[in-house]
């Protein structure tokens, strides 16, 4: 007898809980069904690119001066300086020695890129005429940009219906826009011959691999463990100019929850892209595999003897980790300096610059 009200209040506890959960199951399912039907309606529409009237009333965090100027055409990149997608279109720029404004955004908080629909970088803002318009996914920007600078007979805003953002269900099975010829250089009323056809297919080839495989075994080694982790972020304070650009407080917290998170997802990454236990032998194995096929053309570059989209996609991802320990030991263990050094140079002297004076 002395034992039942004790019994009464466990049953109680197992009903209230039990109620609770069914609730907030419920809820969630509920959640799920609503936007599986939103997902359902998407699916096949297009996404229109953001164009805007204005441009954000975001302060610029630094100008890109070169000595190349397309009349008419000005862009501005909102990116984190250690993203490798971003580097990828700070190297595209770069080589072809395009002038650009950039907005350096905030990992965590974002505030920069409040203004956007969409809320990952790079996202390179371009002012054509009195419109701005907004490029995501650095595939596609370069893709288009590339596209104009070898006829700039047809416009930015000609080029991006070549570049739809379509709503489709990914292999397994979660909804996202995808763009579509992202990896595609449009040649408009010409017709490219054979040798071209055979060396943009190779780039693309190429370009996708990039972005497919050899990015995915970054994060894994460079957040390899949490003091290595702390160490990159610490990099990427320093590299980013974080002192600079952000207060003191939202600096020590985008490197302190920035460390752990990133160490955490490093593991996920690590399982989901079917890494080896040794990371660093996965990057390894992916540059050795790079530099194998450059060599089996005997240039020094992929794209021959200058570099093509592909080189200068490699060279950005790889570029983003530079002050890390895993480029150190890439350094060390593979024979890909004699490459990227090779890239780095012709980047650096904006060597691209000299095809747009032709």
């Amino acid at each position: 007898m002395v034992q039942q009200p004790k019994l009464m209040n466990l049953t109680k506890a197992v009903i209230v809980g039990t109620s609770i959960g069914t609730v907030i199951g419920g809820i969630y399912a509920y959640y799920n069904i609503q936007k599986n039907k939103k997902n359902i309606n998407l699916e096949g529409t297009e996404r229109e690119m953001m164009l805007l009237k204005y441009m954000p009333p975001i302060k610029t965090s630094r100008e890109i001066v070169s000595a190349t100027h397309i009349p008419g055409l000005k862009f501005t990149l909102f990116q984190y300086q250690t993203c490798p997608f971003c580097s990828k279109v700070r190297t595209f720029l770069d080589y072809y020695g395009l002038s650009y404004d950039i907005v350096e955004v905030n990992p965590v908080f974002r505030k920069e890129i409040r203004w956007s629909s969409y809320k990952k970088v790079p996202i390179l803002l371009t002012k054509e005429k009195d419109d701005y318009r907004a490029l995501n996914d650095s595939s596609m920007i370069i893709s288009l940009v590339a596209s104009h600078l070898q006829d700039r007979s047809h416009t930015i805003e000609d080029l991006t219906k070549f570049y739809p953002s379509i709503g489709m269900y990914d292999e397994e099975g979660n909804f996202k826009f995808e763009i579509i010829n992202k990896y595609f250089l449009m040649f408009n009323d010409q017709t490219p011959n054979k040798i071209v056809i055979k060396k943009t297919t190779e780039e693309r080839r190429w370009r996708k691999w990039a972005d497919d495989v050899f990015v995915h075994v970054l994060s894994p080694n460079v957040y390899r463990t949490l003091n290595e982790s702390y160490k990159t972020f610490r990099w990427f304070s320093v590299f980013g100019n974080w002192e600079e650009y952000f207060p003191t407080w939202e600096r020590i917290l985008v490197v302190n929850v920035g460390a752990i998170a990133m160490w955490i997802i490093g593991k996920r990454l690590k399982k989901r892209h079917r890494l080896k236990d040794d990371v660093r032998q996965s990057l390894y194995d992916e540059a050795n595999y790079w530099l194998q096929n450059i060599n089996k053309k005997g240039t020094t570059f992929m794209g021959g003897h200058k570099p093509d989209l592909s080189d200068l996609a490699v060279y950005g991802i790889l570029k983003s980790i530079e002050g890390c320990d895993a480029f150190e030991d890439l350094l060390a263990n593979t024979k890909i300096g004699n490459w990227y050094y090779a890239v780095k140079e012709q980047v650096d002297t904006h060597a691209g610059s000299a095809e747009l004076r032709r």
